[in-house]
């Protein structure tokens, strides 16, 4: 009954006579005890209920959270995080906020411009605080040091370990970007492990290459993420400004990453000798030596992982892990020209980003049979084609339901209008920047 009508009906009563006045007193009174009982009989069937065990036995496990930045972002640990979030950016600390509202919420800090392998390497690190173990047979195939900087103690405490019902203590993958395919080789590698690095150290390997460790990961969940690769890098590499791009990056990466910047970001690429890690000291000569001896990471980098091609060797090493909920969002901030079904971006469009997004909007090439780039992939966030981010295209899918997340196959959400940035607060709406991973994690909670 809303409080309009309860109004109305009191308003519609006569006044009692003096002479019913008692009778009425008493009548209120025993209506009033009945309530009281009545209310004080619900309140403790709430409470039972409340304090119950679950009926399968289990008392609740928190799942917490792992963000993981997609390239050239940062996590937790860099000072940057401090000026400008990675995750929330200009709306606001977006892991606080999440915090207040009672999810267990930790931000990843991997290599910006490491490849998927390595990052995944570097995120076990930190969940486990241990030393960065990029195995024997990856690290010699692609001449860098097998070993990376050590994690005195673990992102959070329990993970793995089991609850007095027996209920294992997982987490939840939220991947941004280029953080989408590493949190999938990272589950993969769970899961499966890396023969190659057994047969390579036997004993000496690392518990994430020994695999039947899938369990420990509840959800996994991609947002604007390159499943299939990134055409952007194609188009760049056609005009031949991808080479000199990266080349550029690498300066810079080894300028601050030996000065006194190295800690206010941080490149994570003390494996290949060409940073420090933040707080040890390097001599110039050092400095000096890195620079005019690096030859380049070769193909063990973000920009050789989101090339299609090598997307698509990627995703037919990581394999699809029964019982984890997999899910990816979209987004898309262009338009569809209906002369040619090009693509080009809306004026909201962040302003760095139109160029790009521009370029993805109308870039084809059909010399590869098995993956050739035709109209599916112009609709793009700017960076990302929705038709990459939407899931990988050799891996069991669904549209949605709008109820529930089903475990065994990729959810995939309804494309959202927004950039590359949007997905992660930067010059967007606060309200809608939080609502949106409010709305994410409750229809994770709801599969626990």
């Amino acid at each position: 009954m809303g409080v309009y009508d309860f109004k109305e009906k009191n308003s519609a009563r006569t006044k009692p006579s003096t002479d019913g006045l008692e009778k009425n007193k008493l009548k209120f009174k025993k209506a009033a005890m009945k309530s009281l009982a009545l209310f004080l009989l619900f309140a403790l069937l709430c409470t039972t209920a409340l304090s119950a065990p679950s009926l399968s036995g289990q008392e609740a496990v928190d799942y917490p959270y792992i963000l993981v930045h997609g390239i050239g972002g940062w996590g937790r640990d860099e000072g940057i995080n401090n000026t400008l979030p990675y995750w929330g950016a200009t709306t606001g600390n977006l892991a606080e906020f999440l915090n207040e509202e009672g999810y267990s919420v930790f931000e990843a800090s991997v290599g910006p411009l490491s490849s998927a392998w390595d990052r995944a390497c570097e995120l076990y690190a930190q969940l486990t605080g241990t030393r960065v173990d990029y195995g024997q047979a990856h690290s010699k195939a692609n001449n860098h040091a097998r070993y990376g900087r050590t994690y005195d103690s673990p992102m959070f405490e329990g993970w793995g370990e089991k609850s007095a019902g027996g209920q294992i203590k997982k987490i939840n993958l939220v991947g941004h970007s280029f953080g989408g395919l590493t949190i999938r080789l990272f589950v993969s590698l769970l899961e499966n492990g890396a023969p190659e690095e057994v047969a390579a150290t036997g004993e000496d390997t690392s518990p994430l290459f020994l695999g039947g460790q899938g369990d420990l990961v509840h959800s996994v969940t991609t947002i604007c993420s390159p499943n299939n690769g990134a055409t952007l890098v194609t188009a760049f590499e056609n005009f031949n400004i991808l080479s000199p791009f990266i080349d550029l990056c690498v300066a810079y990466t080894i300028l601050a990453g030996n000065s006194p910047l190295s800690g206010y970001v941080d490149f994570h690429l003390e494996q290949f000798g060409i940073t420090k890690v933040p707080g040890e000291e390097r001599s110039i000569s050092e400095i000096i030596g890195d620079l005019m001896l690096f030859e380049g990471t070769g193909t063990d980098n973000a920009a050789y992982d989101i090339f299609p091609d090598e997307a698509r060797n990627i995703n037919q090493r990581i394999s699809f892990v029964d019982g984890v909920y997999y899910t990816s969002y979209s987004f898309c901030t262009t338009v569809e020209n209906p002369y040619d079904l090009t693509h080009f971006p809306k004026s909201s469009t962040l302003s760095v980003l139109k160029i790009s997004a521009f370029l993805i909007g109308r870039y084809t090439d059909r010399r590869l049979e098995d993956n050739s780039f035709d109209s599916r992939w112009f609709a793009n966030d700017g960076l990302v084609s929705v038709y990459s981010a939407r899931n990988p295209k050799d891996e069991p899918w669904q549209d949605f339901d709008g109820e529930k997340l089903v475990a065994g196959k990729w959810n995939v959400m309804p494309t959202i209008s927004g950039d590359h940035g949007t997905a992660i607060g930067l010059f967007a709406d606060a309200d809608q920047t939080r609502q949106f991973y409010l709305d994410m994690f409750e229809l994770i909670e709801n599969t626990k």
